[in-house]
């Protein structure tokens, strides 16, 4: 039998002075301290005054009835015990009183004997109920501490992770310094217009990665191909164009660049599909695919190359309605045709400004979390 606290108190309740003088004597012999009263109203000011761990009440009394004394007590003070005592030999009433939330009845005339049994059933089942909430609130105070410890070692390892995208994608620049800064530009174009279309938490990310790292393949092209000056023969051309399956190969098995390894396997795709490698069609290829391929375009006019200076954005822009319906998707086109030049432009001059620093928010728009804020 579960250990009972020495002197636990108990609250009788009973209009019948003589029951609960009775009782109460027996419970004193057994160690108990007591307080007895004559009614519901009695009992529940006595709580407000006292510490209790039981109440055993009589059923039918004047004014406030036995089950409403108990829908009060399990309402104000649900870690007393409470034993519903009746005169009625009707296991109906019994369970009825405990459906309310009794811990267990008595018949009246008590069996003292039985009546202590019962009390001290219904203190250790209080007292077992008080330890399992006891547990229960370190349990959840010890989840609560480590789900917090996990999500901060999560936002080390993401930023770690970026941190190795930003290497790769320096690394890429200086092999090719002919593009540098171009992975970072079409990342945060590619942002722009995925924040207007409302993108996603985690398509932002993928975006951003598989923008920043389309071009991670070029690693595995020979520098004769690579960093050729003049134009490539067909043998050439097709060696070059490895490129997106080297990429998609490399970091398609690394579980948080997954998803962005199909924006890399996929970038050069057309939407009428003519583009390679697989010859997708209109929304086969991936949005964060047919989002890149006008950041882009953009990008590679506006930028200068050593057989021609860079163009205007007002260039950029007419070619990328040439192509609409044939190299990009219309809907995004109209996505793109949306933001002024001025916008492209603050971007271009940002990354000039900045470090390389991987960002999943595109400037000047504060609509959309920063990288902080995603990676919580």
């Amino acid at each position: 039998m579960q250990n009972i606290e020495p002197e636990s108190r108990v609250l009788l309740v009973d209009d019948e002075r003589a029951v609960w003088q009775v009782l109460g004597e027996k419970l004193g012999r057994s160690g108990f301290r007591w307080r007895g009263c004559s009614s519901g109203k009695e009992a529940l000011s006595w709580l407000e005054r006292e510490r209790f761990d039981a109440i055993i009440s009589d059923l039918k009394m004047p004014g406030m009835s036995g089950l409403q004394l108990l829908d009060e007590t399990r309402k104000r003070h649900p870690h007393v015990a409470f034993l519903m005592a009746t005169g009625e030999n009707d296991i109906s009433v019994a369970v009825g009183a405990m459906k309310q939330g009794a811990d267990d009845y008595l018949l009246k005339p008590f069996q003292l004997d039985a009546a202590v049994a019962a009390l001290q059933r219904a203190l250790g089942k209080k007292a077992l109920e008080k330890e399992l909430k006891s547990y229960r609130e370190q349990l959840e105070d010890m989840v609560d501490q480590r789900t917090h410890q996990l999500q901060i070692a999560m936002r080390r390892i993401e930023r770690t992770y970026d941190d190795t995208l930003e290497a790769l994608g320096a690394a890429l620049d200086l092999r090719d310094t002919e593009t540098a800064g171009h992975s970072r530009r079409v990342s945060l174009y590619s942002l722009q217009m995925a924040q207007a279309m409302e993108c996603t938490s985690e398509q932002l990310k993928t975006i951003a990665r598989g923008a920043y790292l389309h071009d991670v393949g070029k690693i595995g092209i020979p520098d004769s191909i690579l960093l050729k000056q003049g134009k490539l023969t067909p043998e050439e051309l097709t060696v070059m164009r490895t490129h997106v399956r080297i990429g998609y190969e490399l970091i398609q098995r690394i579980p948080f660049l997954s998803a962005a390894s199909e924006i890399v396997l996929t970038h050069q795709e057309r939407y009428d599909g003519e583009g390679y490698p697989q010859g997708l069609v209109g929304d086969e290829i991936p949005l964060g695919a047919r989002i890149f391929a006008i950041a882009d375009t953009l990008d590679a006019m506006t930028s200068d190359r050593p057989y021609r200076q860079a163009l205007p954005f007002g260039v950029a822009r007419e070619e990328v309605i040439r192509e609409s319906g044939k190299q990009f998707d219309p809907s995004i086109v109209r996505v793109f045709l949306s933001f002024h030049e001025q916008t492209w432009e603050s971007i271009r001059r940002e990354v000039a400004g900045d470090h390389g620093r991987i960002s999943y928010t595109a400037p000047g728009n504060h609509r959309t979390p920063t990288r902080d804020m995603l990676i919580n």
